[in-house]
């Protein structure tokens, strides 16, 4: 799919910060708990695999390991690491890199139904971690509205949720991600139908009306080795605004 010119990036921002601020008076302010690790640095309990090459031959490499304390993604063959547990209300920190080469991988957020886009991807709402463009938002079978929308997606009448579709949102600002090599940081915090990222403490995403509001945990093998060395999860209790 050709990749959209960004929206410039003052006015854009500009644009996120009024809106969240608008969404947020009156309405849902987080509250935080206790963080919960979703990763214990020995082994995948907690996570389970769906990888399709695996269905024909279950001794296929697995593309998620566990090496040096550090949860990994292979990068081949394609599949999800998904989480057991279904979440909502939450900010999810992630420290990642892309040990070699950097290149394509994901953060899933409010996974369900298996497979549903190219018999290979949940149906779901992606934050992109590829190489200089982390914090687009990918529509996978579920839609999301930012501010700004033609600019950032292309013309309406070519978006969508499936692979014919524009499904990709391009994120905010250039410049967030290190270089490769170097650990990063994003998070990502969901409160009701409102997603917000952050790539090295920069605002790089939000988004609001999603079509899903809870959901399973993912991570991508998708052709890239990536390391993760942080997935924590801190529960937000929402507390209703004075009215």
């Amino acid at each position: 799919m050709k990749l959209l010119s960004k929206p410039n990036p003052v006015a854009a921002f500009a644009v996120a910060i009024f809106l969240m601020s608008f969404i947020l008076s009156g309405c849902n302010v987080p509250r935080e708990q206790q963080p919960i690790s979703l990763f214990n640095g020995t082994d995948l309990t907690g996570w389970h695999m769906d990888v399709p090459a695996m269905d024909q031959n279950p001794d296929t490499t697995q593309p998620f390991v566990v090496r040096d304390s550090m949860l990994v993604s292979l990068g081949t063959p394609g599949g999800h690491l998904i989480t057991d547990s279904v979440f909502s209300n939450y900010r999810l920190e992630v420290e990642y890199r892309f040990a070699a080469v950097p290149g394509n991988c994901g953060v899933l957020v409010h996974a369900s139904t298996p497979r549903a886009l190219y018999g290979m991807f949940p149906r779901s709402l992606e934050v992109q971690m590829m190489h200089e463009n982390a914090g687009d938002f990918w529509c996978i079978a579920e839609d999301i509205t930012v501010p700004d929308m033609e600019a950032r997606r292309g013309p309406k009448e070519s978006w969508g949720v499936d692979g014919n579709k524009n499904r990709r949102i391009v994120n905010l600002t250039d410049g967030s991600e290190k270089p490769a090599g170097e650990w990063n940081s994003m998070v990502i915090e969901c409160v009701a139908d409102t997603i917000r990222v952050w790539v090295n403490d920069q605002l790089v995403n939000l988004g609001y009306n999603c079509t899903a509001t809870r959901g399973q945990i993912a991570l991508q093998a998708e052709g890239s080795e990536v390391e993760f060395r942080k997935l924590e999860l801190t529960p937000l209790a929402e507390i209703k605004g004075d009215k």
